[in-house]
Parts: C-alpha cells; sequence; structure tokens
C-alpha cells in the first residue's frame, strides 16, 4: 500500500481496540479508535475513513445501529463496514443475535475471538473489492 488506509475501529473495550489497533498499524493502516457508536459516528463525520471495524454490544449507540445509520447515509453509504462480536448464533440472554447481524448491511461479520489475521484479511478483501 503506499498511501495508508485509515481505518476507525469502534469498540467499547479498551484493551481490545489497542489491540486491534496495533496489529492494523503492524500491517500499515492508520487506526483510529471510538469506545461506542456515538463517538464513532462523529468520528466518521469529521473524517470519513477508508473502512470500519465495528464491535456490535456498546452503550450509547450499538454496532447494529451505527451500521444502518452509516448504510443509509449517502454520504458514508460505500464505506466498508466489518462487524465483529461477541454473539454467538446459540446466545439467546441478549437482544443480540448472529442472524441480526448477518441481516445488517454490513460488508463482512466475524464473531470474536476474532483473530489478527481474520481481521487484516477481511479488511484487505473490502478494500481492494
Amino acid at each position: 500500500m503506499n498511501e495508508k488506509k485509515l481505518i476507525l475501529v469502534v469498540d467499547d473495550e479498551p484493551d481490545f481496540a489497542a489491540i486491534v489497533q496495533g496489529n492494523l498499524e503492524k500491517e500499515g493502516f492508520a487506526v483510529e479508535v471510538a469506545y461506542n457508536g456515538v463517538e464513532g459516528m462523529e468520528k466518521v463525520q469529521a473524517n470519513p475513513p477508508d473502512a470500519i471495524v465495528l464491535d456490535v454490544m456498546m452503550p450509547e449507540k450499538d454496532g447494529y445501529e451505527m451500521c444502518k445509520e452509516l448504510k443509509d447515509d449517502e454520504r458514508f453509504c460505500e464505506i466498508p463496514v466489518l462487524l465483529l462480536t461477541a454473539v454467538a448464533s446459540h446466545v439467546t440472554s441478549t437482544r443480540y443475535t448472529h442472524a441480526d447481524g448477518m441481516s445488517t448491511e454490513a460488508d463482512d461479520y466475524i464473531a470474536k475471538p476474532a483473530s489478527a489475521e481474520d481481521i487484516t484479511a477481511s479488511l484487505k478483501r473490502m478494500l481492494t473489492a
């Protein structure tokens, strides 16, 4: 990559966000971090990224809401979104489901724990598509 692609990581777990940020920076990406969907949308509006790694379960505005907001906005609908969540298909104790994740307009969907390799491979696929 000649010019660094900007990736926005939106996750309410600071430790996980830092790990993803470090791994993406090692791969040559520029990375910004937000800790909830409200902050994430503010960062997108201020400096639209080339792609977004988006957690589902977050306070204030969850990943499903943020993804829908992005895809419904003509300014941001082309930004690839990788939905990343701990929600598994067998979890019924939350209002979040695997099916909900699969039904969003996200460009890819990976269940946590996701490896750095899986996240990087997904982003590279989305950015070259």
